[in-house]
């Protein structure tokens, strides 16, 4: 398999975005990974636009837009006639049945893996987190716990310094 065509992981998790509580990959990033045109792109989806639900791919409104690019500090991602659409995890793999280059195929497999890459780590984190949570449960249990046992012991030491409990008979040889 020496032509398969390798991308680094680091591009495609660069081009991922969270829009919306989604991660999602813009039509011309898409286009870019994929070297073809975006307008190429755009018109594939719009031809099948019946295998591009809302939760597969959406239109970004132009404040959405504009919230982006100022997330990352650039003035111009160059001239944009139309709004960018917005693929989900679910979307990017609907593009391989719509653009069928050997290419797009690749690039495709690539790019879903990367997304359960990002899946698993979230899930990864997620339960660390969980864990962590459950060991701070315990570690204050454990504290009021030992507050409880230095309560009783300064009430015992009290019990013990009053002027009954010093007259009490002691035992023992007698001179």
């Amino acid at each position: 398999m020496s032509n398969d065509i390798i991308i680094p992981n680091e591009i495609i998790t660069s081009k991922i975005y969270l829009i919306r509580n989604q991660k999602i990959i813009l039509d011309s990033d898409l286009s870019e990974l994929y070297e073809v045109e975006t307008k190429q792109l755009k018109r594939q989806v719009r031809r099948n636009i019946e295998r591009f639900p809302e939760d597969f791919m959406f239109e970004l409104p132009k404040e959405e837009f504009e919230n982006l690019r100022s997330q990352f500090g650039t003035s111009n991602w160059g001239g944009t006639r139309y709004m960018p659409m917005a693929f989900t995890e679910q979307g990017v793999a609907m593009l391989s049945s719509v653009l069928n280059s050997p290419t797009a195929i690749k690039v495709n497999i690539q790019i879903i893996r990367v997304f359960t890459q990002i899946r698993q780590t979230l899930t990864d984190n997620l339960s660390v987190q969980l864990e962590i949570e459950e060991i701070k449960k315990k570690l204050t249990n454990h504290s009021k716990n030992i507050e409880l046992v230095f309560d009783y012991l300064d009430e015992l030491n009290k019990k013990l310094d009053t002027p009954e409990s010093n007259e009490r008979k002691k035992i023992g040889y007698k001179k």
